[in-house]
């Protein structure tokens, strides 16, 4: 593109991510969303319906249908954002499965709090324990302040600017509370950094992989959305009201919960090798 023109771009992609911030997008999704129109705008020079089929079938060609539709929400944001008069992207249809997979066990999720509690990693002890027991995504973990602790909840935006309660429960609230006076903190972020600073997603992500090489768990399982899916199907299985559990996670569908209800591909296994003796 000629200087000018990149010079112009770049103008309306700033503005953009203004526009993105707004709406209380997660500074991961934003940076998705920007990467995205960086990538259109590198493959074609114009906004037409033509071009962003052609992008679309690029995205089909080379990405899952999840990551796909990801990057067709952006791009159709960004028609909003520029006000075009461009008919927005249809999603892909994504074949969801019949089971559950890549979530932590109840079993190795209760063997990793004791290993971390053995282990003196306290901090990490008690963020395995908040994420399983909350379900709050990374993203909202890492803002997690000791004030909300006192609170005993913590009001947090999820997707489509949504605001939800996250419900600390007195147990938790209790032992993180005497953990943190042993530590002489009152105020601040919960989660620190060896630095003193409030943890990043990146640092929780590579410290969790760190802890499944220590304590020989399987590394597929060992992602902060598993503790999240944990707390789910815990939930599910203890309470069984799927409309509560999807406020708490904040979900727009209510079909998006029901996946909760599905067994895991084990689970599914043990029961046909215990039912099926023909």
């Amino acid at each position: 593109m000629p200087a000018i023109q990149t010079a112009a771009a770049a103008v309306v992609r700033r503005g953009f991510d203004t526009y993105l911030s707004s709406h209380n997008l997660a500074p991961n999704t934003i940076h998705i969303y920007h990467f995205t129109v960086e990538q259109y705008l590198h493959r074609y020079s114009r906004l037409t319906y033509r071009n962003l089929q052609l992008y679309k079938v690029y995205l089909i060609e080379h990405y899952k249908p999840q990551t796909v539709n990801l990057r067709i929400r952006a791009l159709n944001s960004y028609l909003e954002y520029c006000k075009s008069d461009i008919c927005p992207l249809s999603m892909v249809k994504v074949q969801q499965k019949t089971y559950l997979d890549k979530i932590i066990t109840h079993a190795d999720y209760e063997y990793l709090k004791r290993r971390l509690w053995e282990d003196e990693e306290y901090s990490y002890f008690y963020l395995v324990w908040l994420t399983a027991a909350t379900g709050v995504r990374v993203s909202e973990l890492v803002t997690f302040r000791i004030e909300d602790i006192k609170l005993g909840h913590k009001d947090v935006y999820s997707k489509g600017n949504k605001m939800r309660r996250v419900y600390v429960p007195t147990r938790l609230k209790c032992a993180i509370l005497d953990w943190l006076e042993q530590e002489h903190r009152a105020t601040g972020p919960l989660f620190l950094n060896r630095y003193g600073s409030a943890l990043s997603v990146t640092g929780v992500r590579s410290r969790l992989k760190d802890f499944a090489a220590r304590y020989c768990l399987d590394p597929e399982v060992m992602y902060p959305h598993s503790f999240r899916h944990r707390f789910a199907k815990n939930f599910i299985e203890n309470s069984g009201d799927i409309t509560l559990l999807s406020d708490l996670l904040g979900h727009e569908s209510l079909e998006t919960t029901r996946i909760y209800l599905r067994r895991s591909s084990t689970e599914q296994a043990r029961i046909v090798n215990q039912v099926v003796n023909w």
